[in-house]
């Protein structure tokens, strides 16, 4: 064993036994297993939610785009800190109500402000729907980093197989409490990483990052601009609005929400939180540096542009400790996403056609949905294909077109309906669904529209049919409903 893949494994290790020791003491019952018994503060919070920030869609994803892209990146570092302003107003608000009426997932959410199970399987099937993908991802950018930096030791098959059931052991004991301890030694670890690679490598090529820029712009110029199109402003600007608006409708984030102690957490991460994106710029260098140091990587490689530039530049151990800090990238999201899609299909699909089941089996079952999840997950990762970034633009797709009742659901006045959200859920998610699978763009179906609406992103077409046919179902359930009171007061009246 060389002593990269000794580093990698050392930190694996470490990982489970902080996730399996985080339950000790602890009665793991629903709520403490899935929402930590709503008792974490600013710092776990802050981490929680930095999990989303630094996956190994951003460790790999970002650099891979940065190599192969250019301009277009920089969406990345642009929609977070939009969804951070979201966040200032939203999440105290869904705190709130999820206190008062002790909430676990998100389809409990739209069960009880909307008073329909059935709109709850419906969140709950789209949920899963969205985070396999999301899981996929973890478990696709895991198993590169570990093969790669472990030298080839570790074939990127046997890596998703130890990632996964690393996964399994830590979520299954322990739920979002090892979820939440993992998360420090991931900061702590990717931060030093992060910042080491971003600085040192455009210092150590080119004596800094200004001539870097110059070097790419004199071999590929226009590169670090946007395109005219495909992936053109308007591309841009529809993706950002998608992402931002979709970024707190994940399912495994109501995980972390739920699980504050206080509203003001929300405040005081918005505020930091923009300050900690920006070091995704760092991310974006090392991209930048492979571009003359490691060419000719195409497609599904430049996801390698960050491990093939540090193994080229540093010595093993070094490398051993990028590979960990990669490794647990993967880890933490990978364990949230992972206890919200079983507390998903077991709380709000299982339980509503079984209601009577008790509160023990129902925790008992949900751990049992961990590996099944697990192995789901593992069969994607084997035969999916696509690049990191194109994976986690369909996740969002699909999970956006549940943030209107999420965002309406904490109005006092809320006009829309149950079966106008439903209606809308339906519309949006089918949009999706069917242009992911058939490849249809706006292009294919409007050839004659200018390119910049072709450019647009279909998720955010999705969203406003979304919108619309929400808006249009629920005017006309409200209208039956009035004249159906009216009716019925009228007849009560005459009696």
């Amino acid at each position: 064993m060389n002593i990269a893949l000794s580093i990698i494994f050392g930190f694996l290790i470490l990982a489970i036994i902080l996730g399996v020791l985080s339950s000790k003491g602890k009665d793991m019952n629903m709520e403490q297993w899935s929402v930590g018994g709503r008792g974490f503060g600013t710092a776990l919070i802050f981490l929680l939610m930095a999990g989303e920030i630094y996956t190994t869609f951003t460790f790999l994803g970002g650099s891979g785009w940065a190599y192969g892209k250019g301009g277009p990146t920089f969406y990345i570092l642009a929609y977070g800190c939009l969804a951070y302003v979201i966040s200032y107003f939203l999440l105290p608000k869904i705190w709130k109500y999820a206190q008062e009426h002790k909430l676990i997932s998100q389809s409990d959410f739209f069960v009880k402000r909307y008073d329909s199970k059935l709109l709850g399987v419906l969140v709950s099937i789209v949920g899963v729907l969205a985070i396999i993908p999301y899981l996929v991802l973890q478990l696709k950018g895991l198993s590169i980093i570990v093969a790669v930096t472990s030298y080839n030791t570790i074939s990127s098959s046997t890596a998703i197989w130890i990632g996964a059931i690393a996964i399994t052991i830590y979520v299954t004991i322990s739920g979002i409490r090892g979820s939440a301890w993992t998360a420090v030694l991931k900061d702590s670890l990717i931060l030093i990483v992060v910042l080491f690679l971003g600085i040192f490598l455009p210092i150590h090529y080119y004596d800094g990052i200004q001539p870097m820029f110059k070097s790419i712009e004199t071999i590929k110029p226009g590169f670090l601009a946007l395109p005219q199109q495909g992936l053109s402003i308007s591309w841009f600007i529809s993706t950002v609005l998608l992402s931002s608006v979709g970024f707190y409708a994940w399912p495994h984030i109501q995980g972390a929400i739920y699980s504050a102690k206080h509203p003001a957490v929300f405040r005081k991460n918005a505020i930091i939180m923009p300050l900690y994106q920006l070091i995704l710029l760092f991310v974006f260098f090392v991209g930048f540096v492979a571009i003359e140091q490691v060419p000719g990587l195409e497609k599904s490689n430049v996801d390698l542009a960050l491990l093939k530039i540090s193994i080229q530049t540093f010595d093993p151990w070094i490398v051993g400790i990028i590979g960990a800090a990669g490794l647990l990238t993967a880890l933490v999201p990978g364990s949230m996403v992972l206890m919200s899609a079983s507390t998903l299909i077991t709380k709000n699909i299982y339980q509503t056609f079984f209601p009577k089941t008790s509160e023990k089996k129902i925790i008992a079952i949900t751990k049992l949905m961990v590996p099944i999840v697990a192995l789901i997950s593992v069969y994607f990762t084997f035969n999916g294909g696509d690049t990191l970034v194109p994976l986690l633009l369909m996740g969002f797709s699909l999970a956006t077109q549940l943030f209107p009742g999420m965002f309406f659901g904490i109005l006092k006045n809320n006009f829309v309906t149950k079966q106008g959200i439903t209606t809308g859920i339906i519309t949006g998610v089918g949009i999706v669904a069917y242009t992911t699978i058939t490849n249809t763009t706006i292009g294919t179906v409007l050839p004659s529209v200018p390119q910049w609406i072709k450019d647009i992103n279909i998720g955010i077409i999705a969203l406003v049919i979304n919108l619309l046919s929400m808006a249009a179902v629920s005017f006309i359930t409200t209208n039956l409903q009035n004249n159906r009171m009216y009716k019925l007061l009228k007849e009560d009246l005459e009696k």
